[in-house]
């Protein structure tokens, strides 16, 4: 079966249940040009996605019955062979705005890498008594990987639960930066003037990556018009293809289960060895070096993606609930929080692989490697109608707000997150 060339608005596609993370497959083309939309029509399992995920596209939203993924011609003529009709679909929000190196004009309000570096610089200027920046490492291109450290004592090593929250990956993803903006001044401004979070900020330590994926998330609006770019930047030897999926890129599970791609042009590319991306590498080493006295002070963490409105959490590689290294009260903690927080902003709970099958993400080595509960994030749209991967910059306020009370709930809970479970006296006390 040959896929359709009809192009319809996205708007028009019905999709009753949308949930939307590229995770899983897309090949790009050699050259570096924006690979193509499409809606299937007909994959309503987790199998069925996994199966179409297997051809190396990216699936981009998941409804009822079909999907949105993103393929070059290769990928998307595989997914036709398995028997299903595509519809191609416009790219959401162009600009044709010439010459620039930035954001679309409409969606200045988002902040580039280097107006996020000066945000970040400014914080730590202002609250130097609870804030602190340190780099942890490059990216491929150079840029910093930066952390802030914020807690009530910026100064000292403390033994207090710490709390990592991660952002852009993804490189298309820039509403998670934002979200990384809103946390710096939340609990920054809000220390002393805040009883709830200056309690919090006195008994944890939090740590901020506002993007680790620079190179990617630059790359993608260099020309003022979006790219669709989800990769890192890195060349991949004896091939014109760059880029590798960051999050297939993590050491558990690398490779496992038919949830990445071994093809270095696949937008979901695991890339040549575990932590072969030096952004991966630096971040994981970061985690590392939180194990203090044998005991890792990461107690809980967050990677923050777009979008489908989602809180997930491990396993992504197999459909089951209980596998080796995942007890059924450690499952039952996993869920029963992300069901907490969902119930404050209307995101859908589910455990990964509940979309489809992925191996090699931060999600599952968090857990698997080293034993911090987490949680992926999914925040806004919840389908392409919102704007899918590129939301206009007026949501920023709204949809970043909209975390602030499962973020505090989070940090409530990272002292003993099995409390969530009733089981505080057995595992915390």
């Amino acid at each position: 079966m040959r896929r359709s060339k009809l192009f319809i608005p996205a708007a028009l596609i019905p999709l009753v249940i949308s949930t939307a993370v590229p995770t899983v497959g897309a090949a790009e083309s050699a050259a570096d040009g924006p690979p193509q939309r499409y809606a299937v029509h007909g994959p309503s399992t987790p199998q069925e996605r996994t199966e179409v995920a297997a051809t190396g596209v990216a699936i981009d939203q998941v409804g009822a019955d079909s999907v949105h993924i993103t393929a070059d011609p290769a990928g998307a003529d595989a997914v036709s062979d398995l028997g299903y009709d595509l519809v191609e679909l416009p790219d959401p929000s162009p600009s044709d705005a010439p010459g620039l190196q930035d954001f679309p004009p409409e969606d200045s309000d988002y902040h580039n890498f280097t107006e996020l570096t000066e945000v970040v610089d400014r914080t730590v200027a202002e609250h130097p008594d609870i804030a602190t920046k340190s780099v942890i490492g490059s990216s491929y291109r150079g840029r910093d990987l930066m952390a802030v450290r914020i807690s009530s004592d910026v100064k000292a090593d403390e033994d207090k639960p710490e709390v990592l929250f991660t952002h852009s990956q993804h490189a298309r993803e820039h509403l998670t930066v934002e979200m990384a903006v809103y946390l710096l001044d939340l609990f920054t401004e809000g220390y002393g003037s805040d009883p709830r979070i200056t309690g919090l900020l006195d008994s944890r330590v939090i740590w901020i990556l506002p993007n680790v994926n620079p190179d990617g998330s630059e790359y993608d609006i260099a020309t003022g018009s979006y790219r669709h770019w989800r990769k890192n930047r890195q060349p991949n030897p004896r091939t014109t293809a760059i880029g590798t999926d960051m999050n297939r890129n993590w050491d558990y599970n690398w490779g496992c289960c038919r949830g990445s791609s071994g093809l270095p042009s696949s937008i979901v590319y695991r890339g040549s060895a575990p932590e072969s991306a030096p952004e991966v590498k630096a971040v994981a080493d970061f985690v590392r070096s939180r194990v203090v006295d044998g005991e890792q002070r990461i107690t809980t963490a967050i990677d923050w993606h777009t979008y489908g409105e989602l809180i997930l959490w491990p396993y992504g590689y197999t459909y089951n609930e209980v596998e080796p290294g995942m007890s059924r009260d450690e499952y039952d903690t996993h869920a029963e929080l992300g069901r907490l927080m969902a119930r404050t902003n209307g995101y859908t709970p589910q455990q990964s692989s509940d979309l489809y099958i992925t191996d090699g993400t931060i999600n599952d080595w968090l857990w698997g490697e080293q034993r911090i509960f987490n949680y992926t994030f999914e925040m806004y749209p919840r389908s392409a109608a919102g704007g899918g991967f590129y939301p206009p910059a007026s949501v920023i306020p709204r949809e970043t707000a909209r975390n602030r009370e499962a973020v505090l709930q989070f940090l409530e809970y990272a002292d003993c997150p099995q409390r969530v479970i009733g089981k505080e006296a057995e595992y915390c006390g």
